[in-house]
């Protein structure tokens, strides 16, 4: 759609939960605005899933930052992935619009919520916004994104 974007001017990076081995037990991203970009998108990953592990995660709504009347945004929780099923080295998608949340009621603000239940399993997740509405996507990265790579040459320098 924009064939002069860099990839990284296209997306965010909002929220992660950094890979670890994650005890039996819930962890949530911090709360961040739905309403930056065009469409969300939440990816769940699962490394070794301890025995009997589970694996759950949805996206939670809130009406500010501080997660002021947290709730669960409807059909956008994944199907348990299980270390019974072979839910081990598995991704999981969630995608969302800010349209999907209640803004009847003035639900503003959306939050990851993995949670591990049984045994200790390796996990990892990511928020991500993309289709920025303001700004370049990575003007809204998390301040742990350390680094933004450009490798390419414009070919109206080559000449």
């Amino acid at each position: 759609m924009f064939p002069n974007a860099k990839g990284s001017e296209l997306f965010s990076v909002l929220a992660t939960l950094d890979p670890v081995s994650q005890a039996a037990g819930t962890a949530t991203t911090g709360w961040v605005s739905a309403g930056n970009h065009h469409n969300l998108l939440a990816l769940i990953q699962s490394g070794v899933l301890g025995t009997g592990a589970t694996l759950d995660a949805k996206i939670q709504q809130a009406t500010d930052a501080s997660g002021t009347g947290a709730k669960d945004v409807t059909g956008k929780t994944i199907t348990q992935l299980t270390q019974a099923g072979s839910g081990s080295a598995k991704q999981a998608i969630i995608n969302l619009r800010p349209e999907d949340l209640d803004v009847t009621n003035g639900y503003a603000y959306v939050r990851l919520s993995v949670t591990v239940g049984v045994a200790a399993s390796l996990t990892s997740a990511q928020l991500l916004g993309f289709n920025p509405r303001f700004a370049p996507g990575d003007a809204s990265n998390q301040a742990a994104v350390a680094q933004i790579i450009c490798g390419w040459i414009s070919m109206m320098t080559m000449g």
